[in-house]
């Protein structure tokens, strides 16, 4: 045997290592000589082709092709390709010997000897019928699919014209597919989508939705705007196309809307809330917007006692009266905003210069000086109105907010002190260290309830009745206070009082209730903080486990190490601290995480929000996660109806005061409601 020949059943083995992962019953594998004729062939051929070996051994191999195939010269073709390349690889129709056709993957490898002679070529073929079917069948579920999809889905070449789009897109935009085929997607946008063409897959938020769509025209011009997903595709040319679905989100960007709106507006008077204003207003500061900017903080006089006289309804119609006539009465450039309570804020844009905003200011003072009938009632309302002109205009909404407030609080000091000239600011403040001298400051008690029922802490509230003036709010009181330079002096004699008479208190099953006070003048960072509470503790007898020392969280975040410690060792006494209105400020959570606080009192203004607002409940249920982490009890304040109730209380809230259980009550008044 010549050496460099090869055995036809060693051509078949080599071809079978191959294919060694494969089912070998599956392919038909035979080797042809360099001529292209048969000179081998397996038990799979035969199974494959319906000839038997003594049947196609010596015959050429271009009997398996189609007479078109072989009329075009294709097998010789094939091998010739084969002898080139080495191989080649094809797929196509093919004839069984009884004339049946079937679809084959062809492998022809090239055999050469040792001296790089042409030796012949191993054929491997199999069956693909059933995959070719697989793939039509499939072929036929995606275009029923393409039809049944409630999605419009449209295919669209790389310049933008519709090649092809099933029922829903047709129903969707009131087109037949016949007058689609040749349309430019340009064609059927809305003039208000100005996007640029579909085809490059993109989508947009559009407005303050932040809802990505497109707004397309429907056959009679109606916009509809659809979520749209494009997918870039490769046709049977090869070509570039994109495969597009359209969503109708007519109804969705409807409820987000409405959304919007509760999250923006006040549920009663259905102006601006705090959100909202916050944010109109963080739109008009940027340097580059034009025209001067100024918030007006205004405060409605006695509605606390027109609520407590005539209750809740009435006082929800007063404030509804009132934003009916702002509403009417405020000139286009200015936008009123409820933020809770009696709290009304005014944003004005447009000012020409001091004498305008001075005009603006009188204008809706005059509109805050009205009479409303209720409950068989004529009720005078009147208004403090603080003013804020924004100078600088890279100030944050927070900052100016707090600016326009504390000018409000000035003009209801002002307000309440105009009775002559034996009242004014130095006689106030001679008359207050008086009364903090002689403790003549009175104090109201506000119960904190836990999820028992039980009052485990009541908060001490300011009280101070003048003898001309009568009863000044706290917060005129504290703005005396302040500058007559008294803080820490009336925080110490409310600390005394308070404590005073927390050492009476018993509930019905025997146990005591903390005392609450919120210190305003004496601070941890003030030497001898420590030494003064503790004194104050053995004055009035009162145990260091009866005493909640509240502070903003702003107090805390400036402390040094050794004002901490302090706050340490007072810890270690038995008197827990707490972070009032937590979430208003700027600490850090790892300023709060250092901090010898035991409680956390989730602030009023995301409590207001719980029934209405998702994000309000959603800070609400972080706020309490955050404290359980951290090992502190999380108190709500400002809890109003049995709606926030329960939700605060879904969400693992620990404690709750507001209006829902009690008022600020006298001593004598709270001694009996812990009592019942």
């Amino acid at each position: 045997m010549d050496h460099d020949k090869r055995e036809p059943w060693a051509v078949q083995v080599g071809a079978e290592k191959i294919l060694a992962a494969e089912d070998m019953r599956d392919y038909a594998i035979f080797a042809l000589d360099a001529a292209g004729h048969v000179a081998s062939w397996n038990d799979g051929a035969e199974r494959l082709k319906g000839y038997t070996s003594d049947e196609v051994i010596g015959s050429h191999f271009s009997r398996f092709y189609p007479p078109e195939q072989i009329a075009a010269g294709y097998p010789d073709w094939e091998l010739q390709q084969a002898s080139e390349d080495g191989f080649f690889i094809d797929r196509g129709w093919r004839v069984r010997k009884d004339g049946s056709r079937y679809w084959a993957h062809v492998v022809i490898a090239a055999q050469r000897t040792p001296d790089g002679e042409l030796d012949g070529f191993i054929k491997v073929v199999r069956n693909e019928s059933e995959a070719a079917a697989r793939v039509e069948r499939t072929r036929r579920r995606l275009a029923d699919l393409f039809e049944l999809a409630p999605s419009g889905i449209a295919l669209l070449d790389g310049d933008g014209w519709f090649l092809d789009a099933n029922g829903a897109f047709c129903d969707l935009l009131g087109y037949r597919l016949d007058d689609l085929v040749g349309c430019r997607d340009l064609d059927l946008l809305d003039p208000s989508d100005t996007g640029g063409g579909l085809v490059d897959g993109d989508t947009r938020s559009t407005g303050d939705l932040l809802v990505p769509h497109r707004v397309l025209a429907r056959s009679d011009g109606t916009p509809v705007p659809c979520q749209v997903r494009a997918a870039a595709s490769v046709r049977d040319d090869g070509s570039r196309s994109w495969l597009i679905t359209f969503h109708d989100i007519t109804e969705q960007l409807a409820r987000a809307m409405t959304l919007r709106h509760q999250a923006t507006h006040d549920e009663l008077t259905g102006l601006l809330n705090r959100r909202g204003f916050q944010e109109r207003l963080a739109d008009l500061l940027p340097p580059d917007k034009p025209g001067s900017v100024a918030v007006l903080f205004c405060d409605l006089h006695n509605f606390k006692r027109i609520n407590d006289a005539l209750g809740h309804e009435a006082g929800d119609e007063l404030l509804s009266a009132v934003a009916e006539r702002l509403l009417e009465g405020l000139p286009p450039r200015c936008e009123v905003a409820r933020f809770y309570g009696d709290e009304f804020v005014i944003l004005c844009r447009d000012l020409d210069g001091d004498a305008d905003l001075e005009a603006v200011t009188e204008s809706v003072a005059e509109l805050f000086r009205m009479t409303v009938p209720l409950r068989r009632r004529h009720v005078q309302v009147t208004a403090s109105i603080g003013v804020k002109a924004v100078e600088d205009r890279s100030a944050d909404v927070v900052s100016l907010l707090r600016s326009a407030e504390s000018a409000m609080l000035d003009a209801r000091v002002r307000g309440q002190t105009r009775c002559g000239t034996d009242h004014d600011q130095l006689a106030l403040e001679e008359e207050l260290r008086e009364a903090i001298a002689g403790e003549e400051i009175d104090l109201h008690y506000q119960p904190v309830v836990d999820n028992d029922g039980t009052v485990v802490i009541a908060e001490a509230l300011l009280r101070w009745t003048h003898p001309e003036l009568g009863p000044l709010t706290p917060d005129v009181v504290l703005a005396i206070a302040s500058r007559g330079g008294m803080l820490a002096e009336l925080d110490t004699c409310v600390l005394r009082t308070a404590l005073r008479e927390a050492v009476t208190w018993r509930r019905r099953d025997g146990g005591a209730v903390k005392v609450a006070v919120n210190l305003s003048g004496l601070r941890p960072e003030q030497q001898g903080f420590a030494d003064v509470v503790r004194s104050v503790l053995a004055e009035t007898g009162a145990a260091p486990e009866d005493l909640v020392l509240e502070m903003v969280e702003t107090v805390f975040a400036q402390l040094e190490p050794e004002q901490r410690q302090e706050m340490n060792d007072l810890v270690a006494d038995g008197v827990q601290f707490a972070v009032d209105d937590f979430g208003t400020g700027y600490s850090s959570l790892a300023v709060l995480k250092e901090l010898p606080t035991q409680i956390i009192k989730l602030d009023r203004m995301f409590v207001s929000g719980v029934g209405t607002d998702p994000d309000d409940l959603g800070i609400a249920r972080a706020m309490t996660e955050l404290a359980r982490t951290l090992g502190r009890m999380c108190i709500a304040e400002g809890v109003e109806t049995s709606t926030q109730h329960q939700l605060l209380r879904a969400v693992s809230v620990d404690a709750y005061q507001g209006y829902y259980f009690s008022r600020p009550i006298p001593a004598e008044e709270f001694r009996r409601y812990l009592a019942g």
